[in-house]
């Protein structure tokens, strides 16, 4: 088995594993995995076929507007970061096929572009590369807006951006504001909001006497939930969505959220596009029509994600601002 497949392999079982000890681990006659998930009435669809995926009619008056390559394809290449992180995006029980909000979210865009489809999916910094290379067109996978971003990219929003600060169920660690992380080691992924968030509040506890925040960077969640359940870190700041998840199949406690940009602003989620392609416009229009139509809410209720819709979606909003120096 090449790596790539042990990878994936290991995600859809840590992510069908969150899954079924979220509901109470419900299970097949046979003793596998069942396909789907329900608690308090909400059932999660882990098989690959996706049945009760949300689906829109094309908008010809929106469709129209994007630009002529894509329509002449037929297909709209997205890229994202697929990983054991349910319910933003993760594998199904065939340990192939991507589910997930993002995924979803996605979909939903290409239907009222009355395009199909096409993922290509990698690891974080891979998918602006393939954004910049022209490899793909729109990248769907939890990404905030951020200052320095738009200056290479266009972004229309479709949901509220909030981060958490996941511990250990043993922790008897408080927080109480930014200077509660002083002398703690917290673990982040690279090249994320999250970690520049870190960055500037540690900068600052220093600058104020305070000792300094250790980071350490993990990739795969698989790895922090490791670290975490071994004591080798302090907390992780990541996604809220994914953290809530996991703290409730585990036992671990979220201790506190912020928004993605911190105290400066209400950081959004975005769809992000090449700068100046053309294809933004018809994005947030799609988006706001899936918003005005009712489909948009569907797709969040789906996966329990209704606390962070946005009423509307707009085109390189504010975001968080860039780092100093």
């Amino acid at each position: 088995m090449s790596l790539a497949s042990r990878r994936r392999r290991i995600s859809a079982l840590i992510a069908v594993t969150l899954l079924s000890l979220l509901v109470g681990g419900c299970a097949k006659g046979d003793g596998g995995t069942t396909d789907t998930r329900s608690v308090n009435g909400l059932t999660y669809d882990l098989s690959p076929e996706q049945k009760g995926r949300i689906h829109a009619e094309k908008v010809d008056s929106i469709a129209a507007q994007v630009p002529r390559a894509i329509r002449d394809r037929g297909t709209l290449v997205v890229t994202g970061t697929i990983g054991a992180t349910p319910p933003l995006g993760f594998y199904a029980t065939d340990d192939r096929t991507v589910i997930g909000s993002e995924v979803d979210v996605a979909e939903l865009i290409a239907d009222i572009l009355g395009l199909k489809v096409d993922h290509r999916n990698g690891d974080w910094a891979q998918n602006f590369v393939k954004i910049d290379s022209g490899e793909a067109d729109l990248f769907v996978s939890n990404t905030t807006v951020t200052e320095e971003r738009k200056e290479k990219y266009d972004f229309a929003t479709y949901r509220k951006d909030n981060i958490a600060l996941e511990v250990p169920k043993d922790s008897t660690w408080t927080y109480q504001d930014r200077k509660s992380l002083a002398g703690k080691k917290i673990g982040v992924a690279s090249g994320t909001n999250q970690e520049q968030l870190l960055v500037a509040w540690n900068d600052r506890n220093v600058a104020e006497g305070l000792p300094r925040l250790e980071l350490a960077y993990y990739q795969q969640p698989a790895d922090y939930y490791l670290a975490l359940s071994s004591g080798r870190i302090d907390g992780y700041v990541g996604p809220n969505p994914s953290a809530q998840y996991h703290s409730s199949t585990t036992g671990n406690k979220v201790l506190t959220t912020w928004s993605g940009a911190g105290d400066a602003l209400q950081a959004e989620i975005a769809a992000l596009t090449r700068k100046d392609n053309g294809l933004i416009g018809p994005v947030q229009q799609a988006i706001q029509y899936a918003i005005d139509h009712g489909t948009y809410k569907q797709v969040l209720d789906r996966w329990g994600l209704g606390g962070e819709a946005v009423s509307q979606s707009r085109i390189n909003p504010p975001g968080l601002p860039k780092k100093k120096g």
